[in-house]
């Protein structure tokens, strides 16, 4: 399948690293001029930005919004806007986690989930869409999770989250279902990022075990296939959210669970 983003402008949260960091730069392969923004010292946020702009023929953008200030969120979205004269494709992925017992979570830990992995797609969303709604275009994907569609244990927040993300790009979609804007969820199972890289390592110190051991064991506590869903197969499916061919395909999810969500 070919997919051309020349002339496109995209904003992905979250992709200084990981999943975002993947799109970032799948989109500017594309022909996209893409804005970046995430967590990092200087020199993180310079290597995400020389590895968006390698792959492509723009230099990427560097927006460093805080995800909690919704303000920054909206700032964030008009910079994009007045630089660079739209914003066409807007990829919520930032993301964060912590897990406890519901009797032990912290509840400041609770509002800055809440905050980052769904209310700043609120706010990135409600500042977008004015202008996708006047050029009559738009794609927004949503990256939520197999955990927007079940639960786990010790996970009150990130799943309350990822379920609401789902139920955003829902009513999203129908409000803009009769224009050329649509709003889609992705769903991964376990990606080996840094954020599922300190849930490995957590389970390795509890069980004595190594790194290694310890990511099949989390991997075959959920995913039949064994496997990694990775970045890049993340980055291609919103590739795809992005083509002529999901023009028609809106408030539904791509799920990338190596068969977790069908047990």
């Amino acid at each position: 399948m070919s997919v051309d983003l020349s002339g496109k402008v995209a904003v992905v949260t979250g992709s200084t690293s990981g999943i975002g960091l993947a799109m970032a730069a799948n989109f500017a392969r594309l022909g996209a001029q893409v804005v970046i923004n995430g967590l990092g010292d200087e020199a993180t946020i310079n290597a995400a930005k020389n590895e968006v702009s390698a792959a492509g023929s723009k230099p990427a953008h560097y927006n460093g919004a805080d995800m909690r200030d919704a303000d920054a969120i909206t700032s964030m979205i008009n910079e994009a806007e007045e630089k660079f004269g739209s914003v066409d494709i807007l990829v919520n992925n930032a993301g964060i986690q912590h897990t406890a017992r519901i009797e032990d979570f912290p509840k400041n830990r609770w509002n800055d989930i809440i905050a980052i992995n769904l209310s700043s797609a609120f706010h990135s969303i409600a500042a977008a869409l004015p202008g996708m709604q006047i050029r009559n275009y738009g794609r927004i994907i949503n990256v939520a999770s197999v955990h927007g569609q079940v639960a786990s244990v010790e996970k009150a927040a990130y799943v309350a989250a990822k379920h609401g993300i789902i139920g955003l790009s829902k009513v999203t979609a129908l409000e803009n279902a009769t224009q050329e804007i649509t709003c889609n969820s992705i769903c991964p199972g376990w990606v080996r990022t840094p954020l599922v890289e300190v849930q490995i390592k957590a389970r390795a110190e509890k069980e004595g075990i190594d790194t290694e051991e310890a990511a099949k064991r989390l991997l075959a506590s959920k995913e039949p296939s064994l496997r990694f869903t990775t970045p890049q197969q993340l980055a291609e499916a919103a590739a795809f959210l992005c083509s002529d061919a999901t023009s028609n395909m809106t408030g539904t999810t791509l799920t990338l669970d190596g068969g977790w969500t069908a047990q």
